[in-house]
């Protein structure tokens, strides 16, 4: 069986996501689109039919915003959020699990009762690494693979970029222990400031752009290895403020979708020829 590289468009950035981009996405050489049902809401439904309808895959994405509460009322609000995901019925979930803060058994608590709607519903849900999130720094993430052996990611490598202040030129090792957990990439290119480079195609980002290919070719490598049917990967150039911005006004210094295009033309050149 041919290994498969699927591409999934983000509708982050979407002001009022609508059913217009749909049309546009095999065009554009999407498979499907990933979706914030927390902050998308009512229209989450809408749009998830509509990609089904059309052939196309639907990607939960599960996120919170950020408030002050306990753990308990976090994993409230997060099996509510999981029961409003299982309706949809997505082809996975990309999870933003758990807090930084939160203490690594709250931490595996959280991460337990994602495990544990992952069996019962039959949806494979990939836990991301992000800022804020239990899997913040690629170090601190490592004892919870020892815990959860299965565990599978979400590789945004750029937030790691951020917490370290590097290109984790000093954590080739614990990179090399993480990049077989990881079955989803979200595509963005990050600097030891920031999240997002401004625009990957300037020629000042070109070492950047070559060491986040050396980690995604490592990703594929590991996949193909192992026997995995394909994976997935979402070109996921920000808006403002992921975008930098001009002072005062806010105009955004590149388009987020021209980016995003950009993005994908290099990822379908590098892995699908």
């Amino acid at each position: 069986m041919q290994f498969q590289i699927n591409f999934i468009k983000t509708c982050w950035g979407q002001k009022d996501p609508n059913l217009s981009f749909i049309n546009e996405l095999e065009r554009d050489g999407y498979s499907g689109a990933e979706v914030n049902v927390c902050s998308t809401g009512s229209k989450a439904g809408e749009i998830a039919r509509a990609l089904k309808d059309e052939g196309l895959v639907f990607v939960a994405q599960q996120w919170l915003p950020p408030k002050l509460e306990t753990t308990d009322q976090y994993i409230d609000q997060l099996r509510s959020n999981l029961d409003d995901i299982e309706a949809l019925r997505p082809a996975f979930v990309n999870s933003h699990t758990g807090k930084d803060f939160f203490s690594f058994e709250d931490n595996c608590r959280v991460i337990g009762i994602i495990n544990e709607f992952s069996v019962q519903s039959g949806i494979p849900v990939y836990h991301e690494t992000h800022r804020g999130r239990f899997a913040f720094h690629a170090d601190s993430l490592l004892p919870y693979l020892e815990v959860f052996k299965d565990l599978k990611l979400t590789a945004d490598f750029s937030h790691w970029c951020v917490v370290s202040e590097s290109l984790l030129q000093d954590q080739q090792e614990i990179l090399e222990k993480i990049i077989r957990h990881v079955k989803y990439i979200h595509a963005r290119i990050g600097h030891a400031q920031g999240a997002q480079v401004n625009n990957p195609s300037a020629p000042e980002w070109k070492g950047h752009l070559d060491q986040f290919f050396s980690w995604w070719d490592a990703i594929i490598d590991k996949n193909k290895k192992a026997g995995e049917p394909g994976i997935f990967i979402c070109p996921e150039f920000g808006p403002v403020p992921y975008m930098p911005a001009e002072p005062f006004t806010l105009t955004p210094v590149a388009s987020q979708d021209k980016v995003n295009d950009w993005m994908l033309r290099q990822l379908r050149s590098r892995y699908l020829q």
